[in-house]
């Protein structure tokens, strides 16, 4: 069964599948790039897909022979699929392709992202194997945004190679649908990165209804993916980054966290502190959480309040303790002095009682 997939995947890449007259051509509106040359069928070399390469190790290797196989067999279904709508692969400039709108991932892939380091390996020593889908650029002519492939582009451009691609006219609502069912497939979001990805595109106006499809949400669980995303600051988020092994409900328990402003500059502290940075995402996470979480110490006793008069001479020390008060006199203060304070009190509290009450 492997060994046929394997086939049906090089045939349809080594052009045995004649293609359609490709969609771009057909749409009028839609831009050609002036350093690409006309499009033509690519050929891909029947090497693995854009997979990490494989360690040593028998087990390991069966793991990533069968992953290899069942990626091979999806590229397989979604190029039968695009050669189906009359749509070919063609070689793009990077420099012509810009990013989605919409970002959805928290990681830097050129130094924290060891997938995106073996994908680009991969890309050097095999060639790209799965084109990425584009659409021409709505505002600027003659230049591409990316629906999905994102870390293939950057890849293929750290290489300074062309980029596969399919062209394909798709409105915001489809791109998103494209971006997020890629996500799903072929490496799925992190809980924060999903948080993010979706007041990202709540923000922009999009309905709750397309942001639970591209995420393949139900209505509930995207209400907590925007509860946590109004919870935690962006720049915090991103700091961190996407912590794989950090689920749902501890990023709960951290937005419940955040409720002031002084806790989320206590975190943007941590966030800078030397110990975070040299630390992974998931050590990023705990790190933070770590430091909001701990009980605040109790505040040392309040100082006595050295009262003075007129003349600037010390007479008595008032000592507050929460809603308790204290008046120590000193000892040499003339007892007569006491009295008509103790009088003076008393009648000074009864005009203030009478006129709290009135």
């Amino acid at each position: 069964m492997a060994g046929n997939r394997k086939n049906e995947l090089r045939a349809l890449f080594s052009g045995n599948v004649a293609p359609a007259a490709p969609a771009a051509e057909a749409d009028d509106k839609a831009p050609a790039a002036p350093s690409v040359q006309p499009a033509k069928p690519v050929v891909v070399p029947a090497a693995q897909a854009d997979v990490p390469r494989a360690a040593s190790g028998a087990i390991k290797a069966m793991g990533l022979s069968l992953g290899s196989i069942t990626r091979e067999a999806e590229e397989a279904r979604a190029l039968r699929e695009a050669l189906h709508q009359g749509e070919r692969v063609v070689e793009l400039d990077p420099e012509l392709i810009d990013a989605s709108f919409v970002g959805d991932r928290l990681t830097d892939g050129e130094t924290d992202d060891p997938e995106f380091l073996a994908l680009a390996d991969s890309i050097r020593d095999s060639g790209q194997q799965s084109p990425i889908l584009v659409r021409p650029h709505p505002q600027k002519q003659g230049r591409y945004q990316t629906a999905y492939g994102h870390r293939r582009l950057n890849a293929v451009r750290s290489l300074g190679t062309k980029v596969k691609a399919i062209v394909r006219p798709l409105t915001d609502d489809e791109l998103v649908l494209a971006q997020g069912k890629e996500n799903a497939e072929r490496r799925n979001l992190s809980f924060i990165e999903r948080a993010m990805f979706a007041s990202a595109l709540a923000d922009r106006g999009f309905d709750r209804k397309v942001i639970g499809e591209a995420l393949a949400v139900q209505k509930s669980e995207l209400s907590r993916l925007l509860q946590v995303a109004e919870g935690v600051p962006p720049a915090i988020a991103r700091a961190i980054g996407p912590a794989p092994k950090v689920g749902r409900e501890r990023w709960m328990a951290f937005g419940a966290l955040l409720e002031d402003m002084v806790t989320v500059e206590l975190a943007q502290e941590e966030c800078r502190s030397r110990r975070f940075l040299e630390a992974e995402s998931d050590q990023r996470f705990q790190i933070v959480f770590a430091r909001l979480s701990r009980k605040p110490k109790p505040d040392a006793a309040a100082k006595p309040e050295t009262l003075v008069d007129a003349g600037g001479r010390a007479f008595a020390k008032l000592k507050r303790d929460g809603k308790n008060a204290r008046i120590e006199f000193s000892v040499d203060v003339d007892p007569a002095f006491i009295d008509e304070v103790v009088e003076l009190l008393a009648k000074q509290h009864a005009v203030f009682a009478a006129g709290r009450e009135g």
